[in-house]
């Protein structure tokens, strides 16, 4: 075989290219399907994929619940569980400060009533209710409702129950057994 001539070798490479001064970026150009063509993509795409059948906000599920600080435990407070209620306190003063969770189901009447031995209950709440829903129903049968977020005054003398799937954390202020003495919850009336 013969060797080629270096000048040939040069040939055949391609010129080199020359660079142009730099030159701002331009967009490219898109071509864009006709408005027939899209919709009509459109649309077999919802035939194939259902359209939402969740509405946009729907309740948290009560586990969801139990992830938020509002049941985490309380640093330095008491802690215990009477009657399937978690009930723990934290001193204030000459208050205690109650964080009381009741589960789904909890009715005063079946959980508490066998541990206290009265008819109802003889004990003032007066608090926050910070989570779910609670009926209280007094002696007289009038039923009042407490759904969070809401202020909650419970004289002696009532029943009541947790509504729907969501615990209740009912946040008091107590003085034991002076609490309806010292907030003047004697007893209950229809006069507010």
């Amino acid at each position: 075989m013969a060797k080629r001539p270096a000048a040939k070798k040069a040939a055949r490479r391609p010129a080199a290219r020359r660079t142009a001064p730099s030159r701002p970026a331009t967009k490219r150009s898109v071509k864009k399907r006709p408005a027939a063509k899209k919709s009509a993509k459109k649309a077999a795409r919802k035939a194939v994929s259902p359209t939402r059948t969740r509405p946009k906000s729907r309740p948290r599920p009560a586990s969801a619940a139990r992830t938020s600080p509002l049941f985490a435990p309380l640093k330095g407070a008491e802690r215990r569980n009477i009657g399937h209620v978690q009930l723990e306190v934290g001193r204030a003063g000459k208050a205690r400060v109650k964080r009381m969770i009741y589960p789904p189901g909890f009715h005063w009447a079946k959980d508490m009533k066998p541990i206290t031995g009265t008819d109802l209950c003889m004990h003032a709440h007066v608090g926050f209710l910070a989570h779910g829903e609670i009926h209280i129903e007094y002696a007289d049968g009038c039923i009042v409702e407490f759904k969070a977020p809401q202020v909650v005054e419970i004289a002696p003398g009532h029943d009541g129950w947790v509504v729907g799937k969501e615990p209740v954390v009912l946040i008091e202020i107590d003085f034991e057994r002076d609490t309806a003495a010292v907030l003047g919850l004697i007893t209950h009336s229809h006069t507010k």
